[in-house]
């Protein structure tokens, strides 16, 4: 059977596409060229489905959200907050498998970070 390799891209709709994609860029760091290419570096990818009533992604209205691995959790949240973004004040600790927060960007998206254990 063919299978899938990896994810080829994620795409989400903006008011203001141009700002929505530097928000990303300095805030995140996800420096990607102006055709969206991004090189990411290696690492687990997690695909999960959830129940259609999740509150997980935060408002029902959002259908996904896009996980990002990141090296150091606090750091990351720390610089998110001094660049005044929506961070969530609760991380999570799940025993081996990481650390998570989460932050909205601009149009409302709730994004996970992940420290991977």
């Amino acid at each position: 059977m063919e299978h899938v390799l990896g994810i080829g891209g994620y795409f989400m709709r903006a008011a203001d596409p141009a700002a929505l994609s530097a928000w990303y860029r300095d805030r995140l760091g996800l420096d990607a060229d102006a055709s969206g290419l991004w090189r990411q570096d290696d690492g687990p990818t997690v695909f999960a489905t959830f129940d259609a009533d999740t509150d997980y992604f935060g408002s029902r209205a959002q259908r996904s959200m896009v996980n990002f691995r990141v090296r150091d959790l606090d750091a990351m949240l720390a610089q998110l907050r001094a660049g005044g973004a929506d961070v969530a004040q609760e991380t999570q600790d799940m025993e081996g498998v990481g650390r998570f927060g989460w932050v909205t960007d601009p149009e409302g998206n709730r994004i996970e970070l992940w420290q991977p254990a």
